[in-house]
């Protein structure tokens, strides 16, 4: 008997080294197939690099959402079940379970990169615990899109001309500027814009200066009228027991990769702007087809006018949805970046 037992504990201590270098396998989602952050960030980094970083240790594997047919407000959901074990997205698609979801990204409020992501950083913690105790997922990362403008199948030459007009938008928050505007909000999802431009569904759309690029939107729409209204802030989460499954070792290596990840996301887009306006108005361009969209900048008194728009209609509702707790938090946060006070009635 006790040679059996002997025998016994020397196959589990060979067992335990086999068990712990066992790899780990992540199932993922993505965002847009056809758009720059999965072609050359998303779907590169859990496809191979991962592998690579951590010599076989962790293994990805991700397709976009337009592969899967998913919509956006349906991921977080899937990840809180154990379908996916990570997921990119925006906070704008899961804003519907909690206002908070929204705070790093109000439109019009932010106007660079850089302080873009000051403010994604100040509200990492809120986020991070909203994700835990909403979805049951870990917050890894916040990256950016192009900054969202708006691309008009009609005349539009300031911010005077989108009073009446339809507009396309995919979150709350860019529907509250565009109803500050004098206009009316269509909530259109990315892949049926086109349609909606030539038919008349939509006079204009909401979307990132790339994004509009690579979907082709210079084909059905006129205007290009870049006046900044938000980032498309993304998220990177992973359900909780996925992540509290893995060593401490493959979470340390994970966080690594993922944080050097987030620094390349956000250098890229960074330099996107110039690029995609100039393509998709018939300017130099070096990725691919020039459009023949009419370039219209914002004037002064636009500005000005976006400004008042952020500060008395997309805050004013946003603290109203969120309540006095969220809102506080809020003031304690981006509110100290910005220099911006929300208030609740």
């Amino acid at each position: 008997m006790k040679r059996i037992f002997a025998t016994a504990l020397a196959l589990a201590a060979l067992a335990t080294p086999a068990l712990a270098d066992k790899p780990v396998v992540i199932k993922g989602v993505g965002t847009w197939g056809g758009l720059t952050n999965y072609q050359k960030h998303e779907g590169p980094f859990w496809n191979d690099h991962i592998s690579e970083a951590s010599d076989g240790k962790i293994i990805g594997e991700i397709k976009p959402q337009t592969e899967l047919g998913l919509k956006g407000f349906e991921i977080m959901r899937l990840v809180k079940n154990g379908v996916f074990d990570f997921a990119f997205g925006l906070p704008g698609y899961v804003a519907a379970e909690n206002a908070i979801f929204e705070g790093a990204d109000l439109s019009s409020l932010t106007q660079d990169i850089d302080t873009q992501r000051k403010v994604a950083e100040a509200y990492f913690p809120t986020l991070e615990g909203a994700f835990e105790e909403i979805y049951n997922a870990k917050l890894l990362m916040l990256y950016p899109f192009p900054s969202q403008t708006l691309w008009c199948n009609a005349e539009v030459n300031g911010m005077a001309d989108l009073k009446g007009k339809k507009i396309r938008v995919y979150a709350t928050t860019l529907g509250d500027f565009v109803e500050g505007a004098g206009g009316t909000s269509v909530t259109v999802p990315f892949a049926e814009v086109i349609p909606a431009l030539e038919k008349g569904v939509v006079d204009c759309g909401i979307t990132g200066t790339m994004s509009a690029y690579k979907a082709n939107w210079q084909q059905v729409a006129t205007h290009a009228y870049t006046l900044r209204v938000g980032w498309g802030l993304a998220f990177g989460a992973m359900n909780m027991d996925k992540w509290n499954s893995m060593s401490a070792d493959k979470q340390e290596l994970l966080k690594k990769e993922i944080d050097a990840l987030t620094d390349r996301m956000w250098a890229e887009t960074a330099t996107e702007d110039d690029v995609a306006i100039s393509c998709i108005t018939g300017g130099d361009c070096e990725i691919g087809e020039k459009g023949g969209m009419k370039l219209v900048e914002p004037s002064t008194a636009d500005l000005k006018m976006r400004d008042s728009i952020a500060s008395d209609v997309v805050l004013a509702r946003w603290a109203e949805r969120c309540g006095e707790e969220c809102v506080a938090n809020w003031n304690d946060t981006v509110g100290k970046v910005l220099g911006m006070e929300a208030k609740t009635k």
